[in-house]
Order: C-alpha cells, then sequence, then structure tokens
C-alpha cells in the first residue's frame, strides 16, 4: 500500500546536491520540503529517497515524476521503494547491545515492527536486522 510505504527512490541524481534535487522537486511539484516531503542522498547508487510526509499518494508522485518533461529531460527517474525484509544500520556506537537494536527497529515509532535476528558487525560498527514481514522498516 502506498499509504503504509510512502518512499520513493529517484535515480540519476548524482549531478545534484540534496538543496537543488530539494530546490528542483519544489519548482516542478509544488511540494514543499520539510513540510510535504524529506530528501536523503544516496551518492554511493546515485539516488535519492524521498519520504512523502502528508497523505500524498506515492505512485501518483512516481508518475508525475515520470511524466514531467523537466525530469525527462535530466533523465532524472523514480519508483516505489520496494518494502526489504532486511536493513542495516551503519555508524552504531561501541558497546550497543542486540537488545538496545532490537528495542528501537521493533518500535512502532520508528516505524518498526517484529524482527525475526539481529546481527551486530562490529568490526563494521553496524547490525543487519531482518524483519518478519517487509512492512517493518526504519
Amino acid at each position: 500500500s502506498t499509504k503504509t510505504s510512502p518512499l520513493v527512490v529517484l535515480e540519476n541524481v548524482q549531478a545534484f546536491s540534496t538543496e537543488g534535487l530539494c530546490s528542483l522537486l519544489e519548482n516542478v511539484s509544488s511540494l514543499m520540503v520539510h513540510k510535504d516531503f524529506r530528501l536523503e542522498m544516496r551518492p554511493e547508487s546515485s539516488t535519492a529517497i524521498v519520504t512523502l510526509l502528508k497523505s500524498i499518494d506515492a505512485e501518483e508522485f512516481v508518475r508525475f515524476c515520470t511524466e514531467n518533461s523537466q525530469l525527462t529531460k535530466l533523465k532524472i527517474t523514480a519508483k516505489l521503494l520496494e518494502g526489504a525484509h532486511s536493513i542495516k544500520a551503519e555508524n552504531i556506537p561501541g558497546g550497543v547491545s542486540t537488545d538496545h537494536i532490537t528495542v528501537y527497529f521493533e518500535n512502532v515509532s520508528n516505524q518498526g515492527g517484529p524482527k525475526v535476528d539481529v546481527q551486530l558487525l562490529p568490526k563494521e560498527r553496524s547490525a543487519i536486522t531482518t524483519f518478519c514481514s517487509p512492512k517493518g522498516k526504519a
């Protein structure tokens, strides 16, 4: 459901800064950053994650981006972010326990859900959390 997963991936955004892409999205969509959406750049994959903050239909937002001539000209594509069963949390401080990570990722206010497993990777300062369903993600 787009109501429970209001996340959209924008691809081919390597030429933009966070501020530049936010401005572009505001100009072409009439949405406002921090009010209607949040943006997280993923430079390692030339993508950005758009989190829709209000009851904006994510499928409609993707369709709009796909049909927008300015975004098409810049070769920016959009698609719904598919639900994942596992996520990797990075930059975890030393001494954080598996129990602490479990409590955080099962917390509904963090958009979490029931988990199956938490695997700490202390050398990488990360952890992999696997959920029962793709709905649980933070």
